[in-house]
C-alpha cells in the first residue's frame, strides 16, 4: 500500500476554499482506496504554513500513477496551481 500525502498553502487566504474545491476534483478519479481533503486546524504553532492536506491510499504504485494520469488530475492542477504557494508531497510505502 502507498499513502500519498500532499500539503498545500494558499497565496491568499481568500483562495483556500477555491483550492479545496479544486483538490476535491481528485475524489472523482477511480483507483484510490481512501481519499480525503482536509483543512489544517493549525493547532501546532509550527504547522501554520500548511492550509490544506490531501490524503489518499493506493494499493500499489501502478494505481497511483494511473490516478495521476487521469484527466481530472490535470483539471485539479489547472485550478489549484495558480492559487497555491507551497506544495509538498510524500508517498509512503506502508510496512504493514
Amino acid at each position: 500500500m502507498i499513502r500519498h500525502i500532499v500539503f498545500f498553502s494558499a497565496k491568499e487566504p481568500g483562495d483556500i476554499a477555491t483550492i479545496a474545491d479544486g483538490l476535491r476534483l481528485l475524489g472523482g478519479i477511480p483507483g484510490a482506496d481512501v481519499f480525503e481533503v482536509g483543512t489544517n486546524a493549525k493547532l501546532d504553532a509550527l504547522s501554520d504554513a500548511v492550509d490544506l492536506v490531501v490524503y489518499a491510499e493506493f494499493s500499489d504504485e501502478a494505481a497511483l500513477q494511473a490516478w495521476k494520469s487521469h484527466p481530472l488530475y490535470a483539471e485539479a492542477i489547472r485550478v489549484v496551481r495558480p492559487l497555491r504557494e507551497l506544495r509538498h508531497s510524500a508517498d509512503i510505502f506502508a510496512l504493514s
